[in-house]
């Protein structure tokens, strides 16, 4: 992907640190409302079937909008529909503080069901923050993308997605402190505030780095023909959808049970402190690789040949997670998968801004969030009847090392060799240089 105009390295990091601390302080406001709203249920009078579609909503509203909004951008440019999608998330936490302070009226629905008032506007709160973020991730990648060359998009992609990964664990501290030390509805204003902050400072320093142009629209019925245009695309992809299907599903729905079961214990913490401990450490672990992998990626030959050991150690850490029952190798493992999917992570998106022409930016990165998040929603309804009911814990995690040697088949490989043969085309003079 060419640029039309050559940024200055000043001019790269102004612009990344914008959208940085747009998709950082928009995770830290996602993060808020986990160790919050999971408190509510009796205030708000909902049933836990309805918080579990209050905490899912804004995933399903984004895997929806990521093809609309990857159109949009591409045709609009990034600048706008990336502000207004953080101006979009903002309005989530206000909407919560509504929803706090609305009547617990009950509404009668067909078949004898009921919902409330609060309910329905958490709902429409978290359908808004999904709404948004597909807009500020697409618009964040487009915009780096567009500013970089080969020779430095891996650093700021993953100084991007380092934000990004960062931001939720801070949010869930930010969370708890704050609600423990006030109360959950000063929690949510803290996070309303940050979440407009980051639209304030996008608004004011973000240039509009590509004015679109592309005026194709795009609907779910014609993915497939853009995907048969441009192939690679699926390849990472899956290499995206396996990685959020495998941490966001497989290990965060089944770690604390994992522990539970298998009574393992650490001084005073059971099931749900292991659990959290060693998530939090694969988050740690993840971040740092992510913020590392960068400049390692721009300075190999073939960014593509990161995701071998990257899967490699993904796989590696579910073997021993299936042969493991103590907290050591389960820190091991986890330790292992993280660090792994921050090396793939951002290796993957800046392999796609490689490859992904500068006016298809836009439709591609939406294809790929919303490959990961289908990973992100498939994962928690497989992993729980995984290990409960049709395998058990060993079998799905060596099922789950397979998937991941798989990927070095179906993402790797293919992967590699696109980008050589890039590589070498571009290195074919033309009649016009000699």
């Amino acid at each position: 992907m060419s640029n039309d105009h050559h940024y200055t390295e000043r001019e790269i990091r102004t612009i990344a640190l914008a959208v940085i601390t747009g998709v950082f302080f928009g995770g830290v406001a996602t993060g808020v409302a986990f160790p919050t709203l999971p408190l509510l249920d009796d205030h708000l009078a909902i049933s836990a079937v309805m918080l579990s579609v209050i905490l899912s909503a804004n995933r399903i509203a984004r895997l929806v909008m990521n093809t609309p909004a990857g159109a949009i951008v591409d045709r609009l440019g990034a600048r706008w529909p990336m502000i207004c999608g953080l101006f979009t998330q903002a309005a989530a936490p206000f909407g919560y503080i509504i929803g706090l302070g609305v009547p617990t009226t009950l509404i009668a629905l067909p078949g004898g069901a009921t919902i409330s008032i609060p309910g329905v506007v958490f709902v429409l709160a978290r359908l808004f923050w999904g709404i948004g973020s597909a807009f500020v991730f697409i618009g964040a990648f487009a915009t780096i993308s567009h500013v970089t060359t080969n020779q430095n998009r891996g650093r700021w992609i993953s100084y991007m997605r380092g934000g990004q990964s960062l931001g939720f664990p801070t949010g869930l501290v930010v969370g708890g402190v704050v609600a423990d030390l006030f109360d959950i509805q000063t929690a949510f204003l803290v996070a309303g505030v940050l979440a407009l902050a980051a639209g304030v400072t996008a608004a004011l320093v973000l240039p509009d780095v590509h004015r679109g142009g592309a005026d194709d629209g795009v609907t779910l019925r014609s993915l497939p023909g853009l995907v048969a245009r441009q192939p690679i695309v699926l390849a990472v992809g899956i290499g995206n959808f396996s990685v959020r299907f495998l941490w966001g599903g497989i290990i965060l729905s089944t770690m604390a049970r994992f522990a539970s079961d298998h009574a393992i214990r650490l001084a005073s913490f059971e099931a749900a402190g292991i659990s959290g401990l060693v998530m939090a450490i694969g988050v740690l672990c993840s971040g740092s690789a992510t913020l590392a992998t960068g400049k390692l990626s721009d300075r190999v030959g073939n960014r593509s040949i990161l995701t071998v050991p990257a899967f490699c150690s993904m796989a590696a850490g579910f073997v021993v997670l299936a042969i493991g029952r103590s907290v050591e190798p389960l820190v091991g493992a986890i330790v292992c998968i993280g660090l792994g999917m921050g090396v793939a992570a951002p290796s993957l998106l800046a392999i796609l801004g490689d490859l992904t022409p500068g006016d298809e930016l836009g439709r591609m990165g939406g294809i790929y969030n919303g490959m990961g998040d289908v990973g992100l929603s498939l994962g928690p309804l497989v992993a729980v009847p995984a290990v409960d009911l049709w395998f058990g814990y060993r079998n799905t995690y060596l099922l789950c090392a397979v998937l991941l040697c798989g990927c070095l088949l179906v993402v790797s490989v293919p992967l590699f060799r696109r980008t050589a043969a890039s590589r070498s085309n571009a290195t074919v003079p033309t009649d016009g240089d000699d």
